[in-house]
């Protein structure tokens, strides 16, 4: 009923009895059910024909449940409340390098801890868990992505979900920080009308997850859909490191960090999000830009072919932490690349632009505590192997 009702929005019983396959009296009981757990609530009449009686139209509660989530990125952290709606409430944010592991656990106490203050005591109850969004493997790649070793070798066998449930007393949710935006485009955008995509998401590296039927594929060791790692022909711009290997990977050509290595090369300095958002909305563009998103296109595609001939994937989801233009360019270019190279009864992909922008981490983050306690279609993650990690802690 729950994913049902997140689908169409607002329904009546008989549209839910139509899409759940049940009879009227079977879903009039799970309603009462939810409205009585808060989940559900009633919006009023409205007319469905021309004639009969107006039908109780039903919708999800924002307030029926929330959860926290925590996007760790190598160079960020956020921390969100998020309702059941999907609708970030409060936000606190800190733009460093990560810290030590240990520094980090204090600092996310802290904003988790100020976050719920702001929720009435009454209202805590309905609070669905924490969830932890990080890469995994945050020890790797740091000459790709230029940054220092120092502290990031320290998260390599640290356990951050575990540390922040014993901190917090709380029930943590971790998952890769793909999977989990995938979990959020999945939950609240694109997965409301298709059940099979590709979710890719470009940040300083790029990452993404794969959507099957409906479920988010976890993999073995949650990597199902990292295509970060898919090995390309080595760049050919001036600004592009050497690989250290017969192939280059996917990280070093599209991701916001090969786009801000370029943009330094001729002398046009955007360190910051917000600087590469100025240099991409520029009219007109810097060449630079243009040169790196025909890098970028020319990495993506035989990606992509991989993807569609590896497992018939049909669609193709991108979000990104910047805008200015640039995905819509980048699926347009992507769009007509594909058209050239797709082998003869190859289809290609349908391309989406993704739902959530930059909010895509930290939403997704917040939406694994809901996914895993109210989706129906949680199956392969909330399986024996390879599932959504989760940590119970008694408040101390």
């Amino acid at each position: 009923m729950l994913q049902a009702l997140r689908r169409l929005g607002e329904a009546s019983k008989a549209d839910l009895a139509r899409a759940a396959g049940l009879t009227n009296n079977s879903v009039g009981g799970i309603i009462r059910d939810l409205e009585a757990l808060g989940l559900v609530r009633d919006i009023g009449k409205k007319r469905e024909g021309q004639r009969g009686q107006p039908a109780t139209m039903l919708t999800l509660d924002p307030a029926g449940a929330f959860a926290i989530g925590v996007r760790l990125d190598r160079v960020g952290i956020e921390v969100v409340r998020v309702d059941f709606g999907g609708r970030i409430l409060a936000r606190r944010g800190h733009d460093m390098v990560l810290p030590a592991p240990d520094v980090a656990v204090d600092l996310v106490t802290r904003d988790v801890e100020s976050l719920l203050a702001e929720v009435p005591p009454a209202e805590r109850v309905r609070l669905a868990g924490i969830g932890v969004a990080q890469p995994f493997n945050l020890g790797s790649w740091l000459r790709e992505l230029e940054l220092p070793s120092s502290s990031f070798k320290l998260w390599d066998d640290f356990d951050f979900a575990e540390a922040l449930g014993r901190a917090t007393g709380l029930t943590v949710f971790a998952e890769n920080d793909g999977n989990a935006a995938a979990i959020a485009e999945l939950f609240y955008g694109k997965g409301r009308q298709i059940d099979d995509f590709l979710y890719v998401f470009m940040g300083g590296a790029i990452g993404g997850g794969l959507v099957m039927a409906g479920d988010c594929v976890h993999g073995v060791t949650g990597n199902a859909g990292d295509i970060a790692m898919m090995p390309v022909p080595g760049s050919r711009l001036p600004s592009a490191p050497a690989p250290t290997r017969p192939f280059d990977v996917l990280l070093t050509r599209a991701s916001l960090t090969a786009l801000k290595r370029h943009l330094t090369w001729h002398g046009i300095e955007a360190e910051s999000l917000a600087e590469v958002s100025e240099v991409l909305a520029r009219r007109p563009r810097p060449k630079a830009v243009s040169e790196w998103i025909d890098d970028c296109v020319a990495a993506l595609v035989p990606a992509f072919l991989s993807v569609v001939s590896l497992i018939d994937m049909p669609h193709i989801v991108i979000d990104a932490d910047v805008d200015g233009g640039l995905l819509n360019e980048l699926i347009d270019d992507l769009d007509r690349a594909l058209e050239a190279a797709s082998p003869e009864s190859v289809r290609r992909p349908l391309f989406f632009r993704g739902s959530f922008g930059p909010e895509a981490g930290a939403l997704g983050a917040a939406t694994l505590p809901l996914f895993f306690n109210f989706s129906p279609r949680s199956s392969i993650l909330t399986g024996a192997a390879g599932s959504i990690r989760e940590t119970h802690h008694a408040a101390e």
